[in-house]
């Protein structure tokens, strides 16, 4: 068991039956009363944030979370499919735990996953960039290099994305995983 005093940002607790990331917290000491931390805590299953307070004698569990490094290797229909560098030992993860972030994932990725300590897969994170190509575009039509907006552009994972003018069908780019923003053409 934790105390108030132990808090630290990406902390994760048990708390109302479920797990909870600790995003921000701040220690208070009123001039009356007694000191209290005020917390943002992030559920690390659903990604629903909400505020808390906490009375500095209030015990917290926290939750040791291991992350493991993995391979993507393939899509099976309903499953993604992880592989162990070390042992070679291969998983299937439910397309519900992957969520948004199948747009964004490519064969051979290597990926950090996040597991509780009954082995059961948080969520995964990916590298900070990925490059992708091109798959579908608008045609460049000369003199639009003046705007500073760009085109529309489909990624041959199926990521809907803005990009310059210049770039064209088959052109390989290189994405931020945490905003889906294109960086630079590769």
């Amino acid at each position: 068991m934790a105390t108030t005093s132990d808090i630290h940002n990406g902390m994760i607790i048990r708390y109302k039956n479920d797990l909870y990331e600790i995003v921000e917290f701040l220690h208070v000491k009123p001039g009356k009363g007694g000191a209290f931390v005020r917390t943002k805590l992030k559920n690390v299953t659903t990604g629903k944030v909400l505020e808390n307070t906490f009375r500095t004698s209030e015990k917290l569990e926290e939750v040791r979370v291991e992350k493991v490094k993995k391979e993507y290797l393939y899509f099976d229909g309903n499953f993604y499919v992880f592989m162990d560098q070390s042992n070679y030992e291969q998983m299937n993860v439910p397309a519900e735990v992957i969520g948004d972030l199948d747009k964004l994932i490519v064969e051979n990725m290597e990926v950090a996953m996040r597991v509780d300590p009954e082995g059961n897969i948080l969520g995964i994170e990916l590298p900070t960039t990925v490059v992708q190509e091109i798959a579908e575009c608008e045609p460049n039509v000369k003199g639009n290099s003046a705007s500073v907006s760009g085109k529309k552009a489909v990624t041959d994972r199926g990521l809907n994305i803005t990009v310059p003018f210049f770039l064209e069908v088959g052109d390989k780019i290189k994405i931020d995983t945490r905003n889906g923003e294109y960086i630079e053409r590769v």
